[in-house]
This record gives C-alpha cells, sequence and structure tokens, in this order.
C-alpha cells in the first residue's frame, strides 16, 4: 500500500485526484498507476483501469488470475467491473468511498451474485494516510 500512496501523490502533483494503484502477483510488482483523467483527457483513467492495463500488455493476457491489486480509495463500479473482468483474485484498499465505492461501502459489486468471478476484498489498510491525503488535496483545492 506504501507503494499506491506514492502513486497517489504523484497524482497529486500532476493535479489529479490522489489516487494510486499498484498490481502484485507473487510479490512482484506488475505495475503501478495513478489517477490521470485530466492529463490523458480520458474519464476511464483511473489508477486501477491503467495498472489493469499496463499489466495486461507486460502479461501479455487480458486476464490477471493470482493478482492482488492495491488502491489507495475504494475503486468505483467502473473499476470493480474491470477488476472483475481481468479476473484479480484480490483486492486490498485503504479509505472506503461512502459515495461512489463499489467494494462494500456505497454498492458491492464484488459480491454481486450475477458475477461468476468472487474477489477477496480487504479494505481499510493505511486509510487514515490515504484519507488523510485525500482531505488535504480537495481542501486545497476548495481554497
Amino acid at each position: 500500500m506504501a507503494l499506491a500512496l506514492a502513486q497517489a501523490a504523484a497524482a497529486e502533483q500532476a493535479g489529479e485526484v490522489p489516487v494510486g494503484a499498484v498490481l502484485v502477483r507473487d510479490g512482484e510488482c506488475l505495475a503501478q498507476a495513478h489517477n490521470a483523467p485530466i492529463g490523458e483527457r480520458d474519464p476511464t483513467a483511473h489508477a486501477e483501469i491503467r495498472a489493469l492495463r499496463a499489466a495486461a500488455r507486460a502479461a501479455d493476457n487480458y486476464r490477471l488470475p493470482g493478482t492482488t491489486l492495491y488502491v489507495t480509495l475504494e475503486p468505483c463500479p467502473m473499476c470493480v467491473g474491470a477488476m472483475i473482468h481481468a479476473r484479480v483474485a484480490r483486492l486490498v484498499y485503504a479509505a472506503p468511498d461512502p459515495r461512489t465505492g463499489a467494494a462494500g461501502s456505497a454498492l458491492d459489486l464484488v459480491a454481486h451474485p450475477s458475477h461468476n468471478h468472487r474477489m477477496a476484498v480487504t479494505g481499510g489498510v493505511l486509510a487514515e494516510e490515504a484519507a488523510d491525503q485525500l482531505r488535504a488535496f480537495f481542501k486545497a483545492r476548495r481554497r
């Protein structure tokens, strides 16, 4: 999660919402990414999506079984859907997102019975650090 927090800091430096993601398999980091929808002019350029894309290219496969995705903010519905399609085995997130989180907070798409893939979920890992980072970013934005 520390690597994901560093990615979130890079997003903030670029003027993006500070969210970072790291995808790991067997202890090896396959990809790291941060939010970039503003810079890339792409509404799908969330940290999770960018990490999944980079890892899929590196693995030469759109399926990423046996992987764990670490992300600093609970993923949105789009990102959870992408993780399910990629067959990510485990999601670990820091701060919950009570407004749009789709891994148990606002929605629980991970556990939806229509999906044929199940992903383990752990929330709250370094949650305070991630939440502080997000709060500081938005506080500065409001000034």
